[in-house]
């Protein structure tokens, strides 16, 4: 089938998208990349991937372009998921017969919500959904496909058994050639990066068992499973070659530098700084001193760091798997090696300390162990999180 993968447009000057990062209405522009689409747009053949909100094309516009497709498969988001039904049904109105489906954390952990939510939506793909996209895209009967939810014909929801998760993840084919036949790479904002940059994957899940993260504990799972060296550097030389307008490459795996992982980090490191890259990654107030060193040698410019909270205590009822004092060491040795860091924290924290505490915050504040920059986030809880079933039985 004739396959367009949509970021739905806004209805309302809602910009966020459903593969942003923070989905908010803003005065300035922010996207992150759609590789969430891209991913699975580059198993299917002559397929499309339209990020209507990045381009800024109109509900009107995106409906013209989306007649012109059998299978549309919309990113969605509980923020977005609202929009992107409504323009669900606006798609069926004008073509009845498109088959359209939904992916994303939202549908993930609420698969029968969202299937009777709208009678515009076909089916949802649960679970990491890039095979199953790949087989509705085929033509294959839906019972055949797992890791789908879809409506039988008496108006039921039937769930197929859940997809296994991908092992092999070299098996999955580069996202930037997608990145540069779809997208308009100028439009990909995010101001602690150089511009315009590239976000890629090398790895998907996460080990740590975060209470307030929604990825690992909706699509990506606790296992971190990697790309290899080569592989990621393949597609970085890819990118140099062809994409030689991009100034930084961003690595948005959860936690890049994860403990069981530096081995590959290091080799990674080493063929970004051969190639003359300038990067950076997501990581963990934890990495080694001697890590750190190898990757700021080797083109290495900001860390983006959770360090969630200055305090010891709420850190552990979070299960973040870090202490204050390996915190302000890391950060240290970041300023000592001149690595910039930009710093996220979490404000209302539903597992605060159960009684006001006489301590003083260890959130950094001197100039030895201030991070380059901070965001501050207000946490919104969604389905799933072991936050909000923490709030349920308490």
């Amino acid at each position: 089938m004739k396959t367009l993968f949509l970021q739905a447009p806004s209805f309302d000057g809602f910009d966020g998208g459903a593969g942003s990062r923070y989905q908010a209405k803003r005065e300035i522009k922010s996207f992150w990349y759609p590789t969430w689409l891209a991913q699975p747009a580059a198993m299917v053949p002559d397929s499309r991937v339209l990020d209507a909100p990045a381009d800024e094309i109109s509900v009107e516009d995106s409906l013209k372009i989306a007649e012109g497709y059998d299978l549309v498969i919309i990113h969605t988001s509980t923020p977005s998921f609202p929009t992107d039904a409504k323009f669900a049904e606006l798609l069926k109105e004008r073509k009845p017969n498109v088959l359209i489906g939904l992916v994303g954390a939202k549908v993930a952990v609420d698969p029968s919500a969202s299937l009777t939510a709208s009678p515009a939506i076909d089916f949802v793909a649960r679970e990491e959904f890039d095979y199953t996209c790949k087989e509705v895209a085929e033509g294959r009967p839906f019972e055949s496909i797992t890791g789908i939810s879809y409506k039988l014909a008496d108006g039921t929801v039937q769930h197929n058994p859940p997809r296994a998760m991908i092992e092999n993840m070299d098996d999955l084919p580069f996202v930037a050639p997608i990145y540069k036949r779809d997208l308009t790479i100028n439009n990909y904002f995010i101001g602690y990066l150089k511009h315009p940059y590239v976000s890629i994957y090398t790895g998907r899940g996460c080990r740590s068992k975060c209470t307030f993260c929604l990825w690992p504990q909706t699509v990506g799972g606790h296992r971190y499973r990697t790309r290899s060296a080569a592989n990621v550097l393949a597609e970085a030389k890819w990118i140099k070659e062809n994409m030689p307008e991009v100034k930084e490459l961003m690595f948005d795996d959860d936690t890049f530098t994860d403990s069981s992982n530096m081995e590959r980090v290091h080799e990674i490191a080493r063929g970004l700084g051969a190639m003359g890259w300038t990067w950076s990654c997501n990581a963990k107030a934890n990495v080694p001193y001697e890590s750190l060193k190898i990757m700021k040698e080797n083109g290495l410019r900001l860390l983006l760091v959770g360090y969630e909270s200055g305090d010891d205590q709420i850190l552990h009822n979070i299960k973040k798997g870090l202490r204050t004092d390996i915190a302000r060491r890391f950060t240290q040795d970041c300023r000592k090696l001149g690595i910039t860091i930009h710093g996220t924290f979490i404000l209302a924290c539903r597992e605060r300390r159960r009684k006001p505490s006489t301590r003083r915050s260890s959130t950094p504040r001197k100039s030895t162990r201030t991070p380059y920059r901070c965001r501050w986030r207000r946490r919104i809880r969604a389905p799933r999180c072991t936050s909000r079933r923490w709030r349920t039985a308490g």
